[in-house]
């Protein structure tokens, strides 16, 4: 392939703006399809961003000659058997994260790429973003020494303004979510800390759900000691008051600490002095993984996040909720 010609199934909210247009703004890249099972939303989304071509229809799509790799970005229940149906007519795949419902469903889907040789990636796109490379080069630089342990807290009140706000709300019905607000905001979270820390040893946690007027736990407490012996401790909360509202995640070493949000700007480094690092917001945050995804794609670099990486945060976020 010289150009990677894009098929999205899903165009929903997250691709308005986050993932979309940047299809067309990559080199060697051009989004040429769209599909959603409402053909007039996907009709009006591919007049909107200038797309040739749109299907109510996933296996027409899939099987459209003029596309050659696809992004699923549906909810999590459907992420399984599209890509499965992507896989066997050898196309490739970038998935949305959560990669899928649980570990057991990116088991399948990670050994069907490699059994097929198709190649799958998954979006756990904060690995290329600037902020969050800056912080993996601050690790591998020894800012703060010697990395002791990681403590992160999200804790949000319900409805929380930095969930994208969809019709029917799936992302608190857990059979087509997989698990509520955790399993939408974690694996980002999760990811990173393999990203930075490696191989796991053993994880455990807690989940629980306390407010009586949902279907999904709302609190999830998780432990992780990699093999490293650097340990993780991380707190998610959808129900606290608005006041209370926290994002931050804490590195800390033998000479100091890095701090950071996973939704924001800002990284404090504090030694024997605090310096302040601020990043331009990004205008479609996916746009620096889609320049890695089709590079991958096109054999002219590595997978940036491939369904083994993925597979490890679904395990992990199994762990923590004890499925």
């Amino acid at each position: 392939m010289e150009e990677i010609r894009w098929g999205i199934i899903g165009c929903g909210d997250v691709t308005e703006v986050k993932s979309g247009p940047a299809f067309n703004k990559v080199a060697n890249s051009k989004l040429v399809a769209v599909m959603r099972r409402d053909g007039a939303k996907a009709a009006d989304y591919a007049k909107r961003h200038a797309v040739s071509k749109w299907y109510s229809d996933a296996s027409e799509l899939i099987n459209d000659p003029e596309v050659n790799a696809i992004y699923i970005a549906t909810p999590p229940l459907q992420h399984e058997a599209y890509t499965l149906e992507a896989l066997k007519a050898g196309k490739p795949v970038y998935v949305e994260k959560p990669m899928t419902l649980d570990a057991a469903a990116a088991q399948r889907m990670t050994d069907a790429a490699n059994q097929l040789h198709v190649k799958l990636c998954v979006a756990h796109y904060r690995r290329a973003q600037p902020m969050f490379l800056k912080v993996k080069a601050l690790l591998a630089e020894n800012t703060i020494g010697e990395i002791r342990l990681v403590r992160l807290k999200m804790l949000q009140p319900p409805n929380p303004a930095l969930i994208a706000k969809t019709e029917d709300n799936w992302r608190i019905n857990p059979a087509i979510s997989g698990g509520g607000l955790f399993h939408d905001l974690a694996p980002h979270q999760l990811d990173l800390m393999t990203y930075y820390f490696g191989p796991v040893k053993n994880a455990a946690g807690i989940a629980t759900r306390q407010q009586q007027n949902t279907e999904v736990d709302d609190l999830v407490a998780g432990n992780i000691l990699f093999e490293n012996g650097i340990v993780f401790s991380g707190t998610w909360c959808f129900s606290v008051a608005p006041e209370d509202q926290a994002d931050n995640c804490v590195i800390y070493g033998s000479k100091g600490k890095i701090s950071f949000p996973m939704f924001g700007n800002k990284i404090t480094v504090t030694t024997n002095r605090t310096d302040e690092y601020i990043f331009d917001p990004l205008e479609h945050v996916q746009q620096p993984m889609i320049e890695k995804v089709v590079d991958y794609f096109l054999d002219n670099g590595l997978n940036p996040c491939s369904g083994e990486d993925a597979l490890i945060t679904m395990k992990l976020m199994d762990d923590f909720t004890r499925k």
